[in-house]
């Protein structure tokens, strides 16, 4: 895959589907986001019938936000030190024992709780693992493809997760909602199992001499990271100008509520999940690669454009469709994507991967928290429009970042090999 053709033209889904291993990446995937969100959903709904405690309910929905954020930050150096066959098998393996565990009821709510964070710890792990996994799947054009297409299937099985997660519950009840979730863990390990390849680990581990544990060395390479201005740069640019955007999402209810009866916040979320596949996909298949990264700033500036809008309070539908114009905006990160692939080390991508993902969750996060406080003192389409406004001030101030003839420096050198003879970690088999 990814000879010269696909560096004059836009890889088609052909291309991408005809590669076996990348329809096992994408299927387990699917299934990977339905088992999850079924689980969660299930998981908040038996919390709160054993408890009657809204917040005990809405912490099982959340639990795994936190500690996927802390195990981002401290255990992405497993990510390339284990081969990721065996990294994404067993962490599927290690779902479906704790989906198992808790279908059977024996743990009280809060010990419930307790074992789905732990386990969300090496949750980033396992992702930055999958992603990393790609450009060794995908060549050219067609690794910025397959990122689209897992980007997209990220929304659209997240929503069928919650369809047939509410279907599910009502005809199972939690417990054989989780009993079914179990399945899917199974299902997802099976297709990884048996539709990767084995690969060796990315990073070398010294013959002698004792290794860094993955604390130490996650510290020490997200620093080395940060420290060269290509690669900081790329991580700010895919990090504010969506993040900032989804504070806006944070006050689509009080929102809606002050359009008064009949407006629904549905209605402004699924237009802004529709507008983000729809534009992921659009440019990811129908943009050559070269026009794709020349457009990449002007992308990023739809994502703000359009909220400004808001100050005028726009009813439902306009609003709706002003909102699925900005996050079509969300397709400027492709352009970025095989620019970032380039500048990190090859030994070190999957926590490079797994550091943009962490970064971007929790820039998601103080976006949607600082929406929700300004809401109590301004009025929600305000707040909106300051999310655009914020949206905006980043792309301006990163645009040498997200224009492809920007300033540049020298990409971050490969780690100098150890100085005895290395070996690799052996291959998953």
């Amino acid at each position: 895959m990814g000879g010269p053709a696909l560096a004059d033209r836009p890889a088609t889904f052909r291309d991408v589907f005809a590669v076996a291993e990348f329809r096992a990446i994408f299927a387990s995937y699917g299934i990977f986001i339905i088992g999850e969100t079924v689980k969660m959903l299930a998981l908040s709904v038996l919390v709160y019938e054993r408890t009657g405690s809204g917040l005990l309910a809405a912490l099982a929905y959340v639990t795994g936000f936190l500690p996927h954020a802390l195990g981002g930050l401290f255990l992405l150096a497993l990510a390339d030190r284990w081969p990721a066959r065996t990294l994404i098998v067993g962490y599927d393996l290690v779902r479906l024992a704790v989906v198992v565990v808790l279908a059977t009821g024996a743990l009280s709510p809060p010990a419930m709780l307790g074992l789905v964070a732990v386990v969300a710890l090496f949750g980033p792990v396992s992702s930055a693992s999958r992603t990393a996994l790609l450009p060794e799947v995908l060549h050219g054009d067609a690794y910025v493809l397959g990122r689209s297409l897992l980007t997209v299937a990220s929304g659209g099985t997240q929503v069928a997760g919650f369809a047939v997660g509410g279907l599910l519950l009502g005809l199972v009840g939690p417990y054989g909602a989780l009993w079914l979730t179990a399945v899917t863990c199974g299902l997802s390990a099976l297709l990884v199992r048996f539709g990767l390849t084995p690969r060796p680990a990315r990073a070398r581990r010294p013959v002698a001499g004792r290794q860094p544990g993955a604390f130490r060395e996650t510290l020490r390479v997200n620093r080395r990271l940060l420290a060269d201005r290509r690669i900081r740069g790329l991580l700010l640019a895919q990090w504010l100008p969506g993040s900032l955007l989804v504070g806006a999402e944070g006050v689509a209810v009080p929102y809606a509520a002050d359009l008064g009866p009949g407006a629904s916040a549905g209605v402004l979320l699924m237009a802004g999940a529709g507008g983000m596949l729809v534009g992921d996909l659009l440019v990811g298949r129908f943009v050559a690669p070269a026009r794709r990264e020349r457009l990449t700033p002007w992308l990023a500036l739809l994502l703000g454009v359009p909220m400004l809008a808001f100050l005028a309070r726009p009813a439902l539908l306009p609003a709706a469709a002003l909102f699925a114009v900005a996050t079509a905006g969300f397709a400027y990160q492709l352009g970025l994507a095989r620019r970032f692939l380039d500048a990190v080390p090859e030994a070190r991508r999957g926590q490079a991967f797994g550091l943009v993902n962490t970064g971007m969750m929790a820039a998601q996060g103080l976006a949607a928290a600082g929406a929700g406080a300004l809401s109590e003192v301004l009025a929600p389409g305000v707040v909106m429009a300051g999310a655009g406004a914020a949206s905006l001030v980043a792309t301006l101030t990163l645009w040498p970042v997200l224009a492809p003839d920007g300033r540049r420096s020298p990409a971050l050198p490969a780690e100098p090999p150890p100085t005895e003879p290395a070996a690799t970690v052996p291959a998953d088999r």
